[in-house]
């Protein structure tokens, strides 16, 4: 697997390890019901210090390494990563990503999957990476859509978020074999 470098200077951002003192400073990004209200349950709301310490030390931990911090001038605000697919969809992953909300709207989240995607299909010997943002999550999107993905399908009424049900679209990016 080639090991993912120290940094990679996207222009907008820098693609990332985790470092413990990511912790301190994501909290205030990731603690915000707008960011929350686009993830799965899994990341809590309210987001506290103890949930950002956990978060990063399993992120540390990895040996194979999939998820990764997302710097702007200097401070971790937001997260990439990828769940690894299993037995027969042991060639894809899913893609996830959060952003805090003062750095939305500047094509940070376009770089950064476009890239984070790249390297994932490489260092795990991948054929696809998908994504299934929420149906009312219009610019995350469009972010897959710049990133190259394309749409493959709505998911009728397949999730429950914050009481409501809601359709998810399915999203997936194959680059060509080579």
């Amino acid at each position: 697997m080639p090991p993912f470098p120290v940094a990679l200077d996207l222009g907008p951002a820098v693609l990332r390890p985790w470092r413990a003192e990511d912790a301190a400073v994501i909290v205030a990004y990731a603690n915000d019901r707008e960011v929350w209200i686009n993830l799965r349950d899994a990341f809590p709301h309210p987001y506290t210090l103890a949930d950002a310490e956990a978060y990063v030390r399993r992120m540390i931990a990895q040996t194979k390494p999939t998820g990764f911090a997302i710097e702007v001038d200097g401070q971790a605000v937001g997260s990439v990563g990828f769940k690894l697919g299993e037995d027969v969809e042991r060639t894809g992953a899913e893609i996830g990503y959060w952003l805090g909300q003062p750095f939305w709207g500047r094509g940070i989240m376009t770089a950064v999957v476009a890239a984070a995607s790249r390297w994932a299909i490489e260092a795990h010997d991948l054929t696809r990476i998908f994504a299934v943002p929420f149906a009312w999550n219009v610019a995350s999107a469009r972010v897959l859509e710049k990133a190259g993905f394309i749409l493959e399908g709505r998911l009728r009424r397949s999730v429950i978020k914050d009481r409501t049900i809601v359709d998810q679209l399915l999203y997936a990016w194959v680059p060509e074999p080579t």
